[in-house]
């Protein structure tokens, strides 16, 4: 059974930084692709980063390239998504997933198969 748990949000005023985790267990991860995804109040939830665990291959929303970096960690099947200058228009929950799809990266949730239950990100101005 495939577990995705995230942890790391919280408050902090704009232009600070938050580092999130997410702990994967369950399968091997080799071939999967791993996403962060957030979902603000009323709004749909919308692609936020992916790496491709074999080749750490990233990818980006334009609105967070060049503030927000995602990166994984082999040994502890973890993936971080790290969060710098914050603004408030990033406040959403935001959600591990993962794709087992070998071929391509989503930027769909539809495409992804497994989900963590989120964690909160409030960002103040």
């Amino acid at each position: 059974q495939v577990q995705l748990v995230e942890s790391g949000g919280g408050l902090v005023q704009a232009g600070g930084s938050l580092r999130l985790s997410c702990a994967a267990s369950g399968r091997t991860f080799s071939s999967y692709a791993m996403g962060w995804f957030r979902q603000a109040p009323g709004a749909e939830r919308e692609f936020v980063a992916a790496i491709r665990w074999s080749s750490g291959n990233t990818y980006y929303k334009d609105s967070v390239k060049g503030r927000f970096t995602i990166s994984r960690d082999n040994a502890k099947t973890t993936v971080y998504l790290q969060m710098n200058s914050l603004r408030p228009e990033d406040t959403a929950v935001y959600y591990c997933a993962a794709d087992r799809n070998p071929y391509s990266i989503g930027r769909l949730p539809a495409q992804y198969d497994y989900w963590g239950h989120g964690t909160q990100v409030t960002v103040s101005s």
